[in-house]
């Protein structure tokens, strides 16, 4: 071989085959360590000392190792520590095959698994069967009832604010260094005004965080938001009793600051980096009034609350006239909505005009069937956004990042909530008689079970008062009336299951802990004394 290359190449190859032997390995893996001799290297390899030697002279052929005599014994040295290196890059390579092996497991787990569900899934059987019909059914109620006139308005209303709502102004009143009095006392009961469920309100909560709300006023939020909304405590009030209604507004106020606080305190380092990143955050100059933004916001939460005003117990009275002229309401806050996007935010009036004669046009044509007009208008609005290259298409992106990120899981999640528990008053897997049988009394155990499948359940806004009321029926307890009332509302296993997207595991795990834990204490307590 003449070529110098290929002779370099050759020299390589003669160093790597003096290691290419399990106990030659070895015995470079004990030299590292200190120098041996022949007798201890023959002890640890488990070979005569014959073999041992042709071993250790192969390596001292190649340069790999050198020999001393101390007295009458040999110690071998290595003499290139840097070799270990090369073992050390042979290790990484084994780890990276391991690994792939794995990888390729998972699939075949997963396969396997898939097909042995399908072998022995019990289908024909009476309660497997209805907690099938139940998750479809379930899932078909909420695309019909919620994603329409909650979710979508709802998506609208975070995008304006990672959009429209300065950095500034958010770690102003719910920062990490804003007022505690203040921060808090805004994230608890700002939820008051939207008659949201604990879905609807995930994508409001991702807004303001993402804009920089601390962690404490944005878990207040997001825990009081679907709890304390007026329409809810003044149904439980009237439909369930008055010391329920009374104690479900202050527990969810409460409970929302304490659980806020919790969340701060045990993730505060993260906290602490946040305040030292808004230090750097430039002043953001604004770009309209306050008061503009004001109005702005204001009539979209006008929407979404009037769109989804529930219908009142009795026939008569403020709360039945609200539901009667609640499209009307909806209407007006739309024309000022369309109107201030105009005015203010740089939306051509012809484009908004494409999107409002067929909503309104769809309105005279259906009166009855006023969703038609709505879903127009929500189509046109976003053909209007989404095709705008200054700040209305930009919101339109933000609504959309919302949108594709939360929809998914949000309905993955209440078709597994309808398979597990049913619909309010149905049966899902679980047989309801179970739940009823471990509610009753005030015991711990009963308030505990309560708030977990009131973590778990999915309610609608408004639900949870007629569901609370048949268990109280049904021999449940005050206690764990007011547990479920205030874990209920405020979870669910589809709103868990988002909530961990935007907060991660470890806090997801925290306050959903924290919240079954005060609507166990709050229960054992009221039930107590009531």
């Amino acid at each position: 071989m003449n070529n110098p290359k290929l002779q370099a190449y050759e020299a390589r190859a003669s160093i790597i085959k003096a290691m290419a032997h399990p106990s030659r390995l070895l015995i470079i893996d004990e030299l590292k360590k200190q120098d041996r001799c022949v007798g201890e290297l023959t002890d640890m390899i488990g070979a005569d000392t014959s073999t041992v030697s042709k071993h250790l002279s192969v390596l001292k052929n190649a340069g790999i190792v050198s020999d001393t005599r101390k007295g009458t014994a040999i110690y071998y040295t290595l003499l290139c520590p840097c070799i270990l290196d090369f073992i050390g890059c042979i290790e990484d390579v084994i780890e990276s095959n391991t690994n792939k092996h794995l990888e390729e497991w998972k699939p075949l787990a997963i396969i396997g698994g898939f097909f042995l569900a399908l072998y022995y899934m019990p289908v024909g059987t009476d309660r497997f069967d209805n907690a099938v019909f139940e998750a479809l059914y379930l899932t078909k109620w909420y695309a019909q009832e919620h994603v329409l006139l909650c979710l979508i308005p709802a998506f609208f209303i975070a995008g304006a604010i990672g959009v429209f709502v300065r950095q500034e102004a958010v770690m102003k009143y719910l920062g990490p260094k804003a007022n505690k009095l203040l921060a808090y006392g805004v994230g608890s009961v700002s939820g008051s005004v939207l008659a949201v469920c604990s879905c609807t309100v995930l994508p409001l909560f991702s807004g303001i965080y993402r804009m920089g709300a601390g962690l404490g006023p944005a878990i207040a939020f997001l825990y009081s938001g679907p709890a304390i909304n007026v329409l809810a405590i003044i149904l439980t009030a009237r439909v369930i009793g008055m010391d329920i209604g009374i104690a479900r507004a202050v527990g969810a106020v409460f409970f929302s600051v304490v659980i806020g606080g919790i969340m701060h305190f045990i993730f505060r380092k993260e906290e602490i980096a946040k305040v030292k990143a808004a230090m750097y955050i430039p002043d953001a100059v604004a770009s309209r009034p306050l008061w503009k933004d004001i109005i702005y916001f204001g009539s979209m939460v006008a929407i979404l609350v009037f769109a989804n005003w529930g219908k009142a117990a009795d026939s008569s009275g403020f709360w039945h006239f609200m539901f009667a002229f609640k499209w009307y309401f909806t209407s007006v806050s739309a024309v000022i909505f369309a109107s201030v996007v105009v005015l203010w935010y740089g939306v051509k009036p012809w484009k908004m005009a494409l999107a409002v004669v067929p909503a309104a046009a769809l309105g005279f044509i259906f009166p009855h069937e006023p969703v038609i007009a709505f879903a127009a208008g929500t189509i046109g609005l976003s053909v209007v956004t989404s095709t705008d290259k200054g700040e209305a298409g930009e919101w339109f992106g933000s609504t959309w990042g919302f949108a594709k990120q939360i929809t998914p899981l949000l309905l993955g999640g209440v078709l597994v909530s309808g398979f597990l528990l049913g619909r309010p008053g149905h049966e899902g897997i679980i047989p309801a008689v179970w739940v009823s049988d471990l509610v009753g009394g005030n015991s711990l155990s009963a308030n505990f079970f309560a708030s977990i499948v009131g973590a778990f359940m999915y309610f609608a806004t408004l639900t949870e008062v007629p569901i609370v009321q048949g268990l109280i029926g049904s021999g449940m307890g005050k206690g764990p009336a007011l547990a479920l009332l205030l874990a209920g509302p405020a979870l669910s296993l589809p709103s868990m299951i988002v909530i961990n997207s935007y907060i991660g595991p470890k806090k997801t795990i925290v306050y959903c802990t924290l919240v079954v834990i005060m609507a166990t204490i709050s229960g054992m307590i009221f039930g107590t004394f009531f």
